[in-house]
């Protein structure tokens, strides 16, 4: 439910509350979608976060209410990083929360999830959340938890849970529930608490998998390249001798049989790289975004590497996708040869439309990783 240490006010200043969440368009017509969800979640925001927070002198305030001119995008992200306390609505899996939810989670600082029963997003169901329901009791009840939360928080320190657990919706590592809580005072922190570089090396981590992956792709790419060249300089030779057609039709389906399994491996693969992908995607543009609002000369040391692995990644993958496009373009029209392809090309389509959905994420990583590196880029 709470995802980091403590509260710490600047003198003679309230502390500040940033609530992330599901917004809707005010401007849409009555009874649309669009118009439900504003007011739902407007009455959220209003019957639940604001008076949690202000029982504790900590003023509130939603993206629509930034009073100030300039970049949207750009307010947000600095509340959300700036802010003494963000209270998150995750109800739905919105994309642009989930996004402003892992950025906030990789500064470390005090969160509180909420979300409406039924909605909570499968990534981050292993975090604690306040759930409500729509009715007048279930929003008090909401509130009081939220109160309750605030309570302990500022009275014996947040607890803290390692931001890569929450980006990735996974366990401790080793099983434990979390780290020990952080007082007011911040004394008592524990000494293995992550820090920056820490979840860049869980990011990393995955990063080094996907690179796996990419290398057995490879491998097994060139194993049905390396049968399909076989096959053709076969049904050459039949061609060229007059082969009969049932002779002909003997040899495409051995081909089908010995491209069969590498095939199924291929998909199989891809799957599983457009699943990391998908896992990792939050966090690693919540990174970048961190980075981006650090000054270089306090990112570390190892900022520069997982830019550099992004950017390399990114390239073996299109080389691959290349490769493997390719391929899956002219198996397609192997199909109408003789039903025995149909199983292997199918698989092989299947996994050339996940590594160009997946690469074309990698993309935008290596696109914001070149913009960001202060090496030479190729």
């Amino acid at each position: 439910m709470i995802t980091s240490q403590t509260l710490r006010p600047e003198p003679d200043q309230p502390l500040r509350c940033f609530a992330v969440g599901p917004i809707g368009n005010s401007h849409a017509a009555h009874g649309s979608a669009e118009r439900v969800a504003y007011e739902h979640h407007l009455r959220i925001f209003e019957q639940v976060i604001v008076p949690a927070c202000e029982k504790y002198g900590i003023s509130a305030l939603r993206a629509d209410g930034i009073a100030h001119a300039g970049d949207i995008n750009e307010q947000i992200c600095r509340y959300v990083v700036e802010s003494d306390l963000v209270v998150a609505d995750v109800s739905g899996g919105n994309p642009n929360v989930m996004y402003e939810l892992g950025l906030r989670h990789i500064t470390g600082k005090p969160t509180i999830h909420i979300g409406e029963q039924g909605q909570l997003p499968f990534d981050i169901a292993s975090i604690r959340t306040i759930r409500y329901g729509r009715t007048r009791s279930d929003l008090t009840g909401a509130r009081m938890e939220i109160e309750s939360a605030l309570e302990a928080g500022l009275r014996d320190g947040f607890e803290l849970l390692t931001p890569a657990r929450v980006l990735r919706g996974l366990q401790n590592g080793d099983g434990g529930d979390s780290a020990p809580a952080v007082g007011k005072s911040g004394e008592g922190e524990d000494e293995d608490s992550p820090g920056l570089l820490d979840d860049f090396a869980v990011i990393e981590d995955g990063l080094d998998e996907m690179a796996a992956d990419m290398e057995a792709l490879t491998k097994t790419v060139e194993t049905i390249g390396a049968r399909t060249e076989q096959s053709s300089t076969e049904m050459l030779d039949l061609a060229q001798a007059n082969a009969p057609v049932s002779a002909r039709l003997a040899a495409v389906a051995r081909y089908a049989e010995t491209i069969s399994a590498p095939a199924g491996e291929l998909n199989a693969i891809s799957t599983a790289f457009a699943e990391r992908m998908a896992t990792l995607d939050s966090g690693v543009r919540a990174a970048l975004g961190l980075i981006e609002m650090t000054p270089p000369d306090d990112r570390g040391e190892g900022t520069e590497e997982f830019l550099e692995q992004l950017m390399s990644l990114e390239e073996t993958a299109q080389e691959s996708l290349g490769q493997i496009g390719s391929f899956g373009t002219s198996a397609v029209g192997m199909l109408r040869v003789s039903r025995h392809l149909r199983k292997p090309v199918k698989e092989i389509s299947a996994a050339v439309r996940q590594l160009t959905s997946a690469i074309t994420r990698m993309g935008d990583w290596a696109a914001k990783a070149r913009a960001l590196s202060s090496g030479p880029t190729t």
